[in-house]
């Protein structure tokens, strides 16, 4: 309050002052402008200065999904997995906990275009389903939707159907066409999960989208829907995860999707025909890493944990850790 006191008072003598020294005939009518323009100027940064401070100086604002690991004792780095869900507009974040994966949290999309039901071409305004499998390659810094990541589709099984499409995206706003829009905030968080799990040793992130939660009930009421059967087939999958909370291994044969998850029933194998036995999983389960990456993925936690400090010193050391696992993939079956 003193300070908008002087500033005023100051205010009054620089208007007041040139007017005094212009009866004198020294100063013109553009010296008396000047002069309150000045005048103007230190007001203006007197109540600057005596405004209210808000925030904190020297700490970078933290994360709410930080204190939620903390809180649940797992760690940034860990490999990582994400469902989504259409009907019920949710995202899923789920890490690593020892051989299982745990849900983090959940959370709400802000918007999907299209209605129930894979995307099959370009353009058509449609949100996909199936599974794919994101990786260190597919994550975007810019761009219109910079900190942001590609799914990968089309997949196997979308080309084998004849599905066009690209830069299917996870990606903040609240608008999309064909995306998953999360809002800057969330994706802010998402993006900082998946850029450390791939930089720490994860070789894919597997992102699993289905048209509702696909429980039987809820398969029930879509009976005679025209996706039916493709659902069928997309419910293996979210049944083998919801079982075991392990990423099943997925390969695409004859448009559809192969489903292989040991735990299921012990020792059991689906059967693959014949025409697909060397057809490459398109998206991979999770695997224990050796040893030696345990220790590399050790080291790479605490690079990651310096990064949300703005530390441009653990920037450069993750982009070394990255080129070191580059040459030592894990290839999880």
């Amino acid at each position: 309050m003193p300070g908008t006191v002087d500033a005023t008072a100051l205010l009054v003598l620089c208007a007041v002052a040139p007017i005094r020294m212009r009866t004198w005939g020294l100063l013109s009518l553009r010296t008396l402008s000047i002069g309150l323009s000045i005048a103007a100027t230190l007001m203006g940064a007197a109540l600057a200065l005596t405004a209210p401070q808000t925030g904190s100086q020297g700490t970078a604002p933290q994360h709410p999904l930080d204190a939620t690991l903390v809180e649940r004792g797992l760690h940034s780095g860990s490999p990582v997995l994400i469902r989504i869900f259409k009907q019920e507009s949710e995202l899923e974040l789920w890490m690593a906990e020892g051989d299982r994966f745990v849900l983090v949290t959940t959370y709400p999309i802000c918007f999907w275009s299209g209605k129930l039901g894979p995307k099959e071409r370009e353009g058509d305004k449609q949100a996909p389903e199936g599974f794919y499998s994101v990786g260190l390659s597919q994550l975007r810094h810019v761009g219109r939707h910079p900190r942001s990541f590609n799914i990968g589709f089309p997949n196997g099984v979308d080309r084998a159907l004849g599905r066009t499409g690209s830069y299917i995206l996870v990606h903040g706003g609240c608008t999309s066409i064909g995306c998953f829009a999360m809002t800057d905030a969330v994706m802010d968080e998402l993006y900082n999960v998946a850029e450390q799990a791939l930089g720490t040793g994860q070789d894919a992130i597997q992102v699993q989208i289905f048209p509702f939660r696909m429980r039987d009930e809820a398969m029930a009421a879509h009976v005679g829907n025209k996706w039916y059967d493709f659902w069928r087939n997309l419910k293996e999958g979210y049944d083998a995860f919801e079982q075991t909370h392990v990423p099943p291994s997925i390969a695409a044969c004859g448009g559809k999707y192969l489903i292989s998850n040991r735990e299921l029933v012990s020792d059991y194998v689906p059967p693959t025909p014949e025409s697909c036995n060397n057809t490459p999983p398109i998206v991979t389960a999770r695997a224990p890493l050796a040893p030696h990456l345990q220790r590399r993925m050790a080291g790479s936690r605490a690079l990651a944990h310096a990064i949300r400090h703005h530390s441009v010193g653990a920037r450069v050391g993750l982009r070394q850790v990255r080129l070191a696992h580059s040459s030592h993939r894990v290839r999880v079956r």
